[in-house]
């Protein structure tokens, strides 16, 4: 039975949140990371989104402009640290370049081995530039991954063999005045403009694209290696209800709230999960094996259905809302987790709370969720609309230039929803 850290992927406004909030209900044995790697990709000296790269102040006021992947990686292992099983809910594109750019590995999860072939983590970590880290291993990460944190040293600063082990109180990250990352990534303490790559100052204002290696086939800046450590999950929604939920969050009154005032199509997210999930699924880490469907599966106990480590899972939110307990112990079946009927009901104050303290960093995207009492089956599943209604809807509701954006992005991602939802579970 997995045991690994479960990763659920999603695009924004796939209900993922309320999912995420009936495996809250068990703080006993599960460690729920809401959402970390937005951190790196909207405000750090990595960032792959363009929204914030024109606003350094917007970047720093949001307390994550030093976060990196690998800052958001030694958080997960720290989640980890006191045995409790980590649950980690995201939106995928955040481990992906926007616009389809190919992928290379962000400088903070670089692994430097000391000889070509070696399988063992080095004695000693070096920089991408070939100097020293720290003269001393990193710290094991055992919550994650297992094995030592190559390089990327969340606890000491690679450079000037000071530690930088101060925490500023938001998802742990660190506040060292001047560090590196080692690997050349240069966290400066007054702005993150500048960074690093094996030495080679990048454009000053977009980190991106990175002057580190690619990884063939890899769409996403996290090698493989790492992806190896998570028990990967999908969930997806229709973009007919996906997106105008998303528009509905960039315009008053909610942009206030958001801190998003416009809607950007690329920040849809379906064709990044489609891309990743591909990638997966080629490289052996998901599949070929899918859960509750036998119909795509290979024969039980072929040569094809040995080859799987885990299972297929893929959830479309209008399934799990219309049958949200047999979904939920679906899903919980094929990822290793007890299930229990009580998993649907967060109707306490304790409950509240903890669900306000941990959706604050996004505040006015998941109110819906916050003050939800529990998971319950819809009275009525969604009735059949023609494209000519979803239109008039959407005319009636934001007017014509937003039914324009989001009809266009609809149709952008409709295909990719398509494709996803051919794996989807059925219970």
């Amino acid at each position: 039975m997995s045991i690994k850290p479960i990763y659920v992927a999603a695009h924004p406004r796939a209900c993922s949140t309320a999912f995420e909030r009936v495996f809250m209900t068990q703080r006993a044995t599960i460690q729920c990371v809401h959402e970390p790697f937005g951190d790196a990709w909207y405000y750090g000296p990595e960032r792959l989104a363009d929204r914030f790269e024109n606003d350094e102040q917007g970047r720093l006021d949001s307390g994550f402009s030093k976060s990196t992947y690998r800052t958001v990686m030694d958080r997960l292992e720290r989640e980890g640290s006191e045995g409790k099983r980590v649950f980690i809910k995201d939106i995928d594109a955040y481990l992906l370049p926007q616009n389809g750019k190919p992928a290379s590995i962000a400088p903070s999860l670089r692994r430097i081995k000391r000889g070509v072939g070696t399988d063992s983590p080095d004695e000693e970590t070096h920089s991408a530039n070939g100097v020293h880290a720290n003269g001393h291993t990193t710290a094991p990460v055992n919550g994650v991954n297992g094995t030592s944190s190559n390089g990327i040293n969340g606890h000491s600063n690679g450079v000037n063999g000071t530690t930088n082990g101060a925490v500023n109180g938001v998802n742990g990250h660190a506040t060292n005045g001047h560090s590196t990352n080692g690997n050349g990534v240069h966290v400066n303490g007054h702005s993150d403009a500048h960074v690093h790559t094996n030495g080679t100052e990048t454009n000053g204002s977009s980190p991106y694209p990175y002057n580190t290696p690619k990884e063939p086939g890899n769409p996403t800046v996290m090698p493989r290696e790492l992806q190896e450590k998570f028990h990967w999950a999908f969930l997806i929604r229709d973009p007919h209800h996906s997106i105008p939920s998303y528009y509905r969050c960039t315009i008053p009154p909610l942009d206030k709230l958001t801190g998003f005032h416009n809607f950007d199509p690329k920040e849809a997210g379906y064709n990044e999960l489609r891309r990743h999930f591909e990638y997966l699924v080629e490289s052996g880490l998901v599949g070929p094996r899918v859960a509750t469907r036998p119909d795509l599966s290979p024969e039980a106990g072929s040569e094809e259905d040995q080859k799987t480590v885990h299972e297929i899972c893929m959830i479309d939110a209008d399934d799990m809302l219309d049958s949200p307990a047999p979904m939920i112990e679906a899903f919980c079946r094929t990822t290793g987790v007890p299930y229990t009927p009580d998993m649907l009901c967060w109707d306490t104050e304790e409950d509240y709370a903890f669900a306000c303290e941990n959706f604050e960093k996004w505040r006015g995207f998941h109110n819906d969720a916050i003050e939800s009492k529990g998971l319950v089956a819809r009275a009525h599943k969604h009735a059949p609309k023609t494209e000519e209604q979803w239109d008039a809807d959407w005319l009636a509701k934001y007017g014509p230039k937003g039914a324009a954006l989001i009809r266009q992005t609809v149709n952008e991602t409709f295909d990719d929803y398509l494709y996803l939802k051919h794996f989807a579970m059925k219970v």
